[in-house]
């Protein structure tokens, strides 16, 4: 893995190093990123190396200025039978991309289509260019969103809203999205990948074990009662009270300078 800027190339991804962010650039616009099991194989490998990385706090998940990623290759999809893709390394692939822990950061312009969209939404922020489109076009080839796209969708722009984009396909631009409270900011698409890295530089600069505790209970407002989450959050809160870094953290506050977080 490269750092400081300087790519190197694991065909169908490029991953680069921006001190403690990583970057993970989808490599075949030509093919609108489609999301091949190869590409979903080598996007979890990634992630899962970045997420094992004590000096990475955040990732930035995107396909450059021209376009996110479209579906999958229907191609794929023609001839499985049920109980092969209940078993496939794709649905496998998208299990691990759930069990990644790091903070995500989809930087998406042009096409979030599909698979595409319902990975952006596995993110847990999003930027969008001007020119990004986001939808589930599934029904039209008799199939449903099943990487996470009905119940994400309804969990965070509610269920009419789900029904529209699901059942009916409507295709929500950049604006329509932020309205909706999907995506955090919208700059011009030639600058998508800039300002990604922006935000996820900002999110790293936290406590890194703050992050993921933090990253953690957020999830869990869509998994559990909310008594139940607020039990979860308490004992997330006492394991940070052990740490070093949330007394680095004061320490800095009060003295005005820095925080110096390790991770302890």
């Amino acid at each position: 893995m490269s750092s400081n800027g300087n790519a190197t190339s694991s065909p169908p991804i490029v991953v680069q190093r921006h001190g403690a962010v990583g970057l993970v650039r989808f490599a075949r616009p030509e093919k609108k990123n489609a999301l091949t099991t190869e590409l979903l194989t080598s996007l979890a490998g990634v992630l899962e190396e970045l997420d094992r990385d004590p000096e990475v706090r955040a990732a930035v998940i995107t396909g450059g200025p021209k376009i996110f990623a479209s579906g999958a290759d229907v191609r794929e999809l023609r001839d499985v039978e049920p109980v092969a893709y209940a078993t496939s390394d794709r649905v496998a692939c998208w299990k691990r991309l759930n069990a990644i822990e790091l903070p995500l950061v989809a930087a998406v312009a042009g096409i979030a289509l599909g698979g595409g969209c319902e990975l952006a939404l596995l993110c847990d922020l999003v930027v969008a260019g001007d020119d990004a489109v986001f939808g589930q076009p599934e029904v039209a080839l008799g199939l449903l969103p099943a990487a996470g796209g009905t119940q994400r969708w309804a969990r965070a722009a509610g269920r009419y809203r789900a029904a529209e984009v699901v059942l009916a396909g409507r295709k929500l631009d950049a604006i329509e999205m932020r309205d909706a409270g999907l995506v955090a900011t919208v700059v011009p698409s030639e600058r998508v990948e800039e300002a990604g890295l922006a935000l996820a530089t900002k999110v790293a600069a936290g406590a890194p074990l703050a992050l993921r505790a933090s990253r953690a209970s957020v999830r869990a407002s869509e998994e559990l009662p909310l008594s139940a989450a607020l039990d979860a959050e308490r004992a997330r809160l006492l394991m940070l009270l052990s740490s070093e870094d949330h007394r680095e953290g004061i320490d800095a506050l009060l003295e005005r300078r820095p925080a110096r977080f390790e991770g302890r």
